[in-house]
């Protein structure tokens, strides 16, 4: 598929036709990097634990919040004192 390269502002961009936005599951943010010759637009990867805070407020909200392996104690922890 060929497209024109347009002046936008101060700078110049492509328009990308929204099935092909859909199709690779684009949306609001790519990573954008060259590659050779070559631009390669991506989806940003999601940082590490995105969304756990709020996935943690949702399960509590809902009492699934339990501990799976209960509580045990460690061998050593007799000598603690609390």
């Amino acid at each position: 598929m060929k497209t024109t390269i347009r002046r936008m502002g101060n700078s110049h961009g492509v328009l990308i036709p929204k099935p092909i936005l859909a199709q690779l599951g684009l949306e609001d943010e790519v990573e954008m990097q060259i590659e050779g010759n070559t631009l390669v637009l991506r989806r940003p990867q999601k940082k590490a634990r995105e969304g756990w805070a709020e996935a943690s407020q949702s399960i509590a909200a809902v009492g699934d919040d339990r501990l799976v392996m209960g509580e045990f104690p460690n061998a050593d922890d007799v000598e603690f004192i609390w």
